[in-house]
């Protein structure tokens, strides 16, 4: 079955699709009202702080037959980070970060998929930040699917993902008096996506 079907999920099984991972097939639009795309850094050594980006676009192309070739695409509206204080925000987006005034959009392109197992799937691609662009991997696990109220067939993952922001040239620090920085460089992603199939 892979990642495109569960045969003893309610939520597969009332949709229709059961074993017929091929009726997965297709192209989707990511929604972003119910998707969230997340990160945490550690901060002061002590805490961690969360934010995420509220305006992107992206798509998917699933092929229950071969998920190999399935692919990802998705762009990020750097203006839109929040992580719940605007002063933080502020530098965020700011020329010690993000300097979202030369580089406006986060982007994302797969270059691989692979089914991994069960529910379990891994895709691979190319993260764009400040103009420079390296790979990253994403672990994803599959919902589901499913037909909402208003006859949209849904499909829904969770993944997460380990970057240094150091590699994309996201330097900006400072040190603390007891040791230690600031910010980490390492930054962990999450994502709770919701994609709906293309008509």
């Amino acid at each position: 079955m892979g990642i495109f079907g569960r045969k003893n999920d309610e939520t597969t099984a009332a949709a229709g699709t059961g074993a017929d991972t091929a009726a997965l097939t297709g192209d989707y639009t990511i929604d972003p009202a119910h998707t969230t795309l997340g990160f945490v850094a550690r901060h002061a050594m002590v805490t961690n702080v969360k934010g995420s980006f509220q305006e992107f676009e992206g798509t998917l192309h699933l092929d229950g037959e071969n998920p190999s070739k399935s692919t990802a695409s998705l762009d990020i509206k750097m203006d839109s980070i929040t992580t719940g204080s605007p002063d933080r925000d502020g530098h965020l987006k700011s020329a010690d970060f993000f300097k979202i005034d030369e580089f406006p959009t986060m982007t994302f392109r797969s270059t691989e998929a692979e089914a991994l197992g069960g529910e379990d799937y891994r895709i691979t691609g190319d993260l764009t930040i400040l103009g420079v662009t390296r790979p990253v991997t994403i672990d994803l696990e599959f919902n589901g699917v499913a037909k909402d109220p208003f006859g949209n067939e849904r499909v829904g993952f969770e993944g997460k993902a380990e970057i240094k922001r150091s590699d994309w040239g996201v330097t900006w620090n400072a040190a603390l008096e007891t040791g230690g920085v600031l910010v980490s460089d390492k930054i962990k992603l999450n994502f709770d996506i919701s994609a709906i199939k293309n008509a």
